[in-house]
């Protein structure tokens, strides 16, 4: 038996699932999936029976029980030091939290206008003037982080840890709209594209049955 479950929703659709199911993925953590079809009849009382915020992801395991994505990732990065899910440095760390929070409170307008879809893309579509600045917000946020903590490998701090799960749905995002990026935020969005989880990831998501109209 896995020592973890982790409750999502369709891989297609539901980023926030995503930022937990990496972060299991890069923690090496043992997790039993539980996939609840979203937008469905059935689909509040299933998630109910899992989580008591009514939503997904959520983690279950060692007696404890965890239903937010940010709170799963620090959770994860606590049981398991040695995966390096938070940077070691104290300023690397705090900027990595201070990245993360932002993306977890955040760019209201991306997520309304453009919402991640792996089943088909959407080139072009969605870009307000509010979207565009949540855009240059987030290539600013990867072009500091890359100069200031990446030196160690391609990814935001170096190795992968939290902050790129928490980014990594944004990727998919401006892949599937099309969005135009500098050498630097490309090379970062290559490298989240390249790990094999995520690989996995977006295969799994197109061999779903499900699909939503307007997700």
């Amino acid at each position: 038996m896995a020592r973890f479950t982790l409750v999502i929703g369709n891989k297609a659709y539901s980023s926030w699932s995503l930022r937990a199911w990496l972060g299991t993925r890069l923690a090496g953590a043992d997790v039993e999936e539980v996939v609840v079809p979203l937008d469905r009849p059935e689909t509040r009382a299933a998630i109910a029976a899992h989580s008591p915020s009514g939503k997904v992801p959520v983690l279950k395991g060692d007696g404890v029980t965890v239903w937010e994505s940010l709170a799963i990732l620090d959770h994860l990065a606590r049981l398991f030091p040695d995966a390096g899910l938070w940077p070691n440095h104290t300023a690397a760390r705090a900027h990595a939290l201070a990245v993360s929070a932002e993306m977890h409170a955040g760019f209201a307008a991306l997520r309304r206008h453009m919402p991640m879809d792996l089943k088909q893309d959407h080139p072009g579509a969605g870009r307000t003037d509010a979207v565009a600045a949540d855009i240059a917000r987030i290539v600013q946020i990867w072009q500091d982080c890359r100069a200031r903590f990446g030196k160690d490998g391609p990814f935001l701090f170096g190795r992968p840890g939290i902050a790129d799960a928490m980014y990594a749905p944004v990727v998919m995002r401006f892949r599937g709209y099309a969005v135009a990026l500098d050498p630097v935020c490309q090379g970062y969005a290559d490298a989240i594209l390249a790990l094999p989880a995520i690989q996995a990831w977006i295969a799994e998501a197109k061999t779903e049955p499900w699909v939503i109209d307007a997700p």
